[in-house]
């Protein structure tokens, strides 16, 4: 045990003085303690049971603007869902709009939107609590709300734009890797910039902008990056499975992928706080803490003032 001891404080001592290394430590402990390995299955699950609503809240609203363009709905919705990993071919041929008129299509809508607003919720609340936001500075209604809709828009818009914008760059393969390569470049920024609008959202105000522009930015890629390796997995996979396995695999390949997206995302954002908020290195074992921990600490503590009148004080003191 000693020498397990020994082993370990070196270890310490070489993280600690590793910028890497010690960044690394740092945001793998924030990962842990925030408990976003929960937060993420968190998303998932809302993210899966949402899947349904907000596609058949983008295909109403195409068939709406779209009306007397048929061609060009069909065009759209094919470039948008066939790029939607794992289930994007079954969504295409059973994702219809709600065809009802005046008071039943405003019910309609509203259905959608409230099945649809657990994920956006669900975003604020896990990407504040990733940020140390005190529960007293977070948005309160009508203004969580508010947003909530807002990122609800820009989720769709990300998912039609990348989507179509994808498909675009399928179809120029006649006219050259050029004309591809700037499709690709296209769709990757403008995800970006829906995705920094979306964490804008979802993120209190207290918050800069410029300390998750790296996010953002990281999120984008990843999401661009799993659309890519979704689509791989259902070709080489799934494709061949029986249908009663098929099915399984279908949910479970979803499923899944939400939940790397949701912890890939997660991650990347914890990246930003560490970096921001200065909360490295930490100690693989304590005491003595050192001053990444200290910060860490204060945050956990002040996240959980729920009063204005209420105050936090943190205090530490180093047994021996």
């Amino acid at each position: 045990m000693f020498g397990l001891e020994r082993i370990l404080a070196a270890a310490d001592r070489f993280q600690q003085r590793s910028r890497w290394a010690g960044f690394t430590n740092a945001v793998y402990r924030k990962f842990s303690d925030d408990h976003a390995g929960y937060l993420a299955a968190l998303l998932a699950y809302y993210a899966f049971f949402a899947l349904f609503p907000m596609l058949l809240l983008l295909v109403t609203i195409l068939g709406l603007v779209l009306r007397s363009d048929p061609a060009a709905q069909q065009r759209i919705l094919h470039s948008t869902l066939v790029e939607f990993p794992i289930i994007g071919g079954q969504l295409q041929g059973n994702v219809h709009s709600l065809n009802r008129t005046g008071i039943g299509l405003t019910v309609g809508l509203i259905g959608t939107v409230i099945g649809a607003r657990g994920v956006t919720s669900t975003v604020q609340y896990a990407f504040n609590t990733v940020w140390g936001v005190p529960h007293t500075r977070r948005p309160a209604f009508p203004w969580d709300l508010l947003r909530s809709l807002g990122l609800l828009a820009t989720i769709g818009a990300a998912v039609i734009i990348s989507g179509f914008l994808s498909g675009i760059g399928g179809g120029l393969g006649a006219l050259g890797l050029g004309l591809r390569v700037v499709a690709v470049l296209t769709s990757a920024i403008i995800s970006a910039a829906l995705f920094l609008l979306g964490f804008r959202l979802a993120i209190a105000r207290e918050i800069p902008l410029r300390f998750f522009v790296f996010s953002a930015v990281g999120s984008a890629l990843t999401w661009q990056a799993l659309l890519a390796a979704g689509g791989y997995v259902i070709d080489h996979n799934l494709r061949h499975a029986g249908q009663v396995y098929g099915l399984f695999g279908l949910v479970l390949g979803l499923l899944g992928w939400l939940h790397l997206q949701a912890q890939l995302t997660l991650y990347v954002i914890e990246i930003d706080v560490v970096r921001t908020k200065r909360l490295w290195p930490r100690a693989l074992s304590q005491p003595p803490l050192t001053g990444g921990d200290e910060r860490a600490y204060v945050q956990y503590a002040e996240a959980e003032q729920r009063r204005p009148e209420e105050e936090v004080n943190v205090d530490f003191h180093q047994d021996g």
